[in-house]
């Protein structure tokens, strides 16, 4: 009986370690993950505000030659 608990201690406390080190690179990875995502919304974002801010530019061009007509 001792000695099937001394082999089940012998091989569980490798198995443990394994999964253990399973369970932290996948952590690793989901932050990985996280950031990048973070990232992509960040440019996104910084993208928008170009867009608006050309778009409001063209509409302004757009809009000045028929204020000139209508004076």
């Amino acid at each position: 009986m001792t000695g099937t608990i001394t082999i089940i201690m012998v091989f569980s406390i490798p198995l443990v370690a394994i999964v253990t080190s399973h369970y932290q690179r996948v952590a690793k990875i989901k932050h990985n993950m996280i950031k990048d995502e973070i990232e992509l919304e960040r440019l996104k974002h910084e993208n928008y505000l170009l867009e608006t801010e050309k778009m409001k530019l063209e509409l302004m061009k757009l809009e000045s030659p028929l204020d000139k007509k209508v004076l």
